[in-house]
């Protein structure tokens, strides 16, 4: 018979494991803004200067996508009512995913509700039980809940390492069905691209499939703003996720490849098949921050060029910046996750708002300051935040 225990509530347990996250230093709140005009938003302690969001076109608050979004919300009201495939289908989403497909050059697009959903769902409809993945070490939690909800027999490989991908597909490729190899195409906490030109090659030797989450680099990287896979001159790529949230300046996610692929999500994707469909207004708005991003080569050629001069004005304090040299996304390593949260603090204190990242999202002794570059970011201000940085971790 088992021993009989005292009874412990909900609350008592979860208590408990708050307690224990709050002691080393992990615990996350929310930090509200109240309205954003380029790089500035507001705060309840006042303006700030954004250096912690994926704007990186400066489209969020642009007024042609602001208008597009209120036109079809006064045409389509506020909700998509239902699922696309019930009655939630609006010509708003159609025409999204033919500009988009048109844009990346694939047969077909099909639309999500968010990134996580697009990985979660995209992943385990193509492979399964039977079948093995190979996925970078430092994917997105997304990715990773994609692989293991797939149930597929998974293989991580390190972080970039073509060589080590090779290896692995050598010894396990043969005793699967199918074999998909998964990455970011932008690593979202270094900063750096996906060696993508060597892993089509070994999907190509290997009889694998390539599987790129491109959400950080679409719309940013590439002489048009398509993606990794552009700005590295390769192409190949089966599946390619896109999100509408960070360059696009809204919400949503898309996946682009063959018109048999996506017509096969619409069939077996569950979290396209069991979600409300995105607003029509966030579709609209997509679709004009899309026609801003073709026309408008100079947000990307300022957004490189902020990247570089934040990096030059860091190295010129004698603060050390990863990731590839004329990345968007700027990580400085602090370390200790405690130090990381109140250098993040004296930033914010100082009118500068940077992601202060921790684990569980990075690995233990490696918490870090992510900050994100903009189009919209003036020298001034890169200029005062890296004055204020490293003031900070000298401190």
């Amino acid at each position: 018979m088992p021993a009989l225990t005292t009874p412990t509530s909900l609350d008592d347990v979860l208590r408990a494991e708050l307690d224990a996250i709050r002691a080393r230093g992990l615990e996350r709140s929310l930090r509200p803004l109240h309205h954003r005009r380029g790089a500035v938003v507001a705060t309840s302690a006042g303006d700030a200067i954004d250096f912690s969001s994926n704007d990186y076109l400066g489209l969020a608050s642009n007024e042609r996508v602001i208008a597009a979004a209120r036109a079809a919300l006064t045409d389509a009201g506020v909700g998509a009512t239902a699922s696309r495939l019930i009655a939630g289908d609006h010509p708003e989403h159609e025409s999204l995913e033919r500009e988009l497909a048109e844009f990346l050059n694939a047969e077909r697009a099909i639309l999500y509700g968010s990134g996580y959903l697009a990985n979660v769902g995209t992943i385990p409809a193509l492979v399964g039980r039977d079948d093995v993945i190979f996925a970078d070490q430092l994917n997105h939690a997304s990715l990773i809940d994609g692989c293991r909800l797939s149930r597929a027999t998974v293989h991580v490989y390190d972080h970039a390492d073509i060589d080590a991908l090779a290896s692995l597909l050598a010894a396990h490729r043969a005793s699967h069905r199918r074999a998909l190899i998964v990455t970011d195409g932008v690593f979202s906490m270094d900063g750096d691209r996906a060696r993508l030109a060597g892993i089509v090659k070994l999907a190509r030797a290997h009889d694998a499939w390539t599987y790129v989450d491109d959400a950080h680099a679409v719309g940013v990287l590439g002489p048009a703003g398509r993606g990794t896979a552009e700005s590295l001159g390769v192409s190949g790529v089966d599946v390619t996720v896109g999100t509408l949230g960070k360059a696009f300046g809204g919400a949503g996610a898309f996946v682009t490849g063959s018109a048999t692929l996506c017509a096969f999500l619409l069939n077996r994707a569950r979290s396209f098949i069991f979600s409300t469909a995105m607003l029509p207004a966030q579709a609209a708005a997509a679709r004009e921050a899309l026609r801003i991003v073709r026309s408008e080569p100079e947000r990307r050629e300022r957004l490189a060029r902020n990247a570089r001069a934040l990096r030059a004005a860091l190295d010129a304090r004698g603060v050390r910046a990863i990731g590839d040299d004329a990345a968007h996304i700027v990580p400085v390593i602090i370390g200790d996750a405690a130090r990381t949260m109140h250098v993040g603090e004296v930033l914010g204190a100082r009118g500068f708002l940077v992601g202060a990242v921790r684990p569980p999202t990075v690995p233990d002794g490696t918490s870090r300051l992510r900050i994100t570059m903009s189009a919209a970011h003036t020298l001034d201000q890169i200029g005062g935040l890296a004055d204020a940085l490293a003031a900070a971790v000298r401190a």
